[in-house]
Order: structure tokens, then C-alpha cells, then sequence
């Protein structure tokens, strides 16, 4: 069971009941729209907070991608420098080849042409071993090839996806910029109606509750926190002479009431009277 309570009161500094009572109803007006701008002024806040992560999150696809095309371009660079280095080693081996083929027409003995035709041997061999390395390098150096024409075109579509995305953030942050100057300058022109007395109290209130520093009052609680308002309280608060200012006792909060259509103040207490 939520337990009743009274509510802390606070008198405005206005001679005259009459003129307390209008300034009661101003004040709460004037509260409610500032709580209602301060609102939007968060809301606003909180978007523009947004943009900086979201540009930061375009911009890392965006590396992210020129990074994998460099990659790809440093591989096949690596890939088409062994390639070269195994032509070399070919031609290396075929022209050594060549050379002893011709000294061995030159040899006049028996033993001098059989060390040059195992020599041969031997160059050949490191030939057929070296088109083979030439050979796969070949094959992977297409494969290389493959990868950054891929990565090239992976890369294109991310940089017009980014530049897409960039000017819609950028829209959207222009927008968001204009639309909080514009409510900026509604509060500015809000504050001016509300004594600096109020204001302060006013932001003390909201400080501690997240910008909530009004409250209304329905079925007898504090809408904000749920604490049951006393049942003398409740009565003045209904009527349309009060002169003070109330606050929930247990939240702080400045109340309100506005009286419900006859519809809903009928179903309010049947629901209440079930309740009981």
C-alpha cells in the first residue's frame, strides 16, 4: 500500500490573494512549458550526441576497406616480384645449361665431357625445378590479380556508400543543429516570463528528478513517483483559488491537477472504489 502524504507548500511574494492566485496559474504554466522545451532541449541534445559515434562508425568502414584493398595490393606487388625473381632464376639456369653445352663440344677427354653432361643434367633439372616455382607463381599471381580487382570494386561501393551516408548524417546533424538554436531561443524567451527565484527552484527540483520537476497529480498520487496525496491536500489542489504552490512530499516535485473529462473522473472512481 503506497502511503499518504501532505504536501511542502510555497508561497509566491504577490500582495493580494486574487493576484497570488493568477500568479500561481501562470507560474504553472509557464513551469510546464519550460519542463516541456528543457525536454525537447534533451531529446535534441541526445541526437547530436549520436552523430560524432555514427560518422566515427562510416568513417571505419570506410578504412576498413581501403585497408583490405592495400592488402590485396601489397600481395599481388609481393607476388609479382617472385615472379620476376623466378623468371630470373630460369633464364640463370638455361643460360648456365647453354654454357656447358657449348664446352662440351669443346673437351677432349672422356672424363672432362661426362663431368659437363652431369652438369647439364644438374641444370636442367634446377630448370625444370625453377618453371615449376614459375609456374605456380603464375597461377597465384592471378589469383592475386583477382583480389584486388575485387577489392577495387569493393572498395568503390563502400566509398559511395560512405559518401551516402556521410551527407545523410550530415543532413540530419544540420537539422538537428537548427532545431536546438531554435529551442534555445524558445527557452530563453520562456525564462524571461518566470521569476529568477523560480527558475532556480525550479532547476533544483529538476536537477534530481532527470529534468522532471513538475508533476501532475491523478487518482489521488503523484503521477512521477506514485505517493498518495492527502486527502485536504487533493481538495485544494482541485480548486480553482490556490494561491501556493504544492510539492509531493516524498519526490519534491511541484504538483498540478487538472480536473478529467465527467467520463473519466466517473471511471476513475469506480475503479477506486473497487479498489477499496
Amino acid at each position: 500500500m503506497r502511503r499518504a502524504c501532505g504536501a511542502k507548500r510555497l508561497r509566491l511574494k504577490v500582495a493580494g490573494r486574487c493576484a497570488r492566485i493568477v500568479a500561481v496559474k501562470e507560474i504553472l504554466r509557464e513551469l510546464l512549458e519550460l519542463q516541456d522545451v528543457d525536454a525537447r532541449l534533451t531529446t535534441v541534445r541526445a541526437r547530436l550526441a549520436t552523430f560524432p559515434k555514427r560518422l566515427a562508425e562510416v568513417n571505419a568502414r570506410l578504412e576498413a576497406g581501403k585497408t583490405t584493398l592495400e592488402k590485396a595490393k601489397g600481395s599481388h606487388s609481393t607476388a609479382l616480384k617472385d615472379r620476376k625473381r623466378y623468371e630470373l632464376d630460369v633464364e640463370q639456369w638455361k643460360d648456365r645449361a647453354k654454357k656447358y653445352k657449348d664446352q662440351a663440344f669443346q673437351v677432349k677427354t672422356n672424363d672432362a665431357y661426362k663431368a659437363l653432361q652431369h652438369e647439364i643434367e644438374m641444370a636442367e633439372a634446377e630448370i625444370a625445378k625453377a618453371e615449376d616455382r614459375l609456374l605456380e607463381q603464375m597461377v597465384s599471381g592471378e589469383q592475386y590479380d583477382r583480389q584486388v580487382k575485387a577489392a577495387e570494386k569493393s572498395f568503390r561501393e563502400v566509398e559511395e556508400q560512405t559518401r551516402g551516408a556521410r551527407a545523410d548524417i550530415e543532413g540530419e546533424k544540420a537539422t538537428a543543429e537548427r532545431e536546438f538554436k531554435l529551442v534555445e531561443e524558445e527557452r530563453v524567451r520562456v525564462v524571461k516570463a518566470i521569476p529568477e527565484d523560480m527558475i532556480e527552484h525550479y532547476q533544483r527540483i529538476a536537477k534530481k528528478h532527470g529534468g522532471v520537476a513538475i508533476a501532475e497529480v491523478r487518482g489521488e498520487a503523484c503521477s512521477a513517483c506514485g505517493a498518495r496525496i492527502r486527502p485536504h491536500v487533493f481538495q485544494i489542489l482541485r480548486r480553482e483559488d490556490v494561491g501556493e504552490l504544492y510539492h509531493c512530499e516524498l519526490c519534491t516535485r511541484i504538483l498540478y491537477y487538472v480536473e478529467p473529462p465527467p467520463g473519466e473522473a466517473a471511471a476513475a472512481a469506480a475503479a477506486q472504489n473497487g479498489e477499496a
